[in-house]
């Protein structure tokens, strides 16, 4: 049975990793992509079919959410 637009398969993302790292995705279904947090690069997913081309990713500017520490 076909996923309703813009959902993802559970099974699909289980098994699913960033051709650049191998490293996991996590899914972010507002904005319908697939991001990977080692590479900086969110893969788009369109019509629930995950595009996992390094060329067809955008890169993620923002930096990585982690405490800034530093001297006072």
């Amino acid at each position: 049975m076909a996923e309703p637009r813009g959902e993802i398969d559970p099974r699909l993302l289980e098994i699913l990793v960033c051709p650049m790292t191998k490293g996991p995705l996590r899914y972010d279904a507002d904005a319908q992509e697939l991001i990977s947090e080692r590479a900086r690069l969110a893969y788009p997913i369109r019509d629930g079919i995950p595009i996992m081309l390094v060329d067809e990713a955008r890169q993620i500017d923002e930096p990585a959410e982690r405490p800034v520490a530093g001297p006072q």
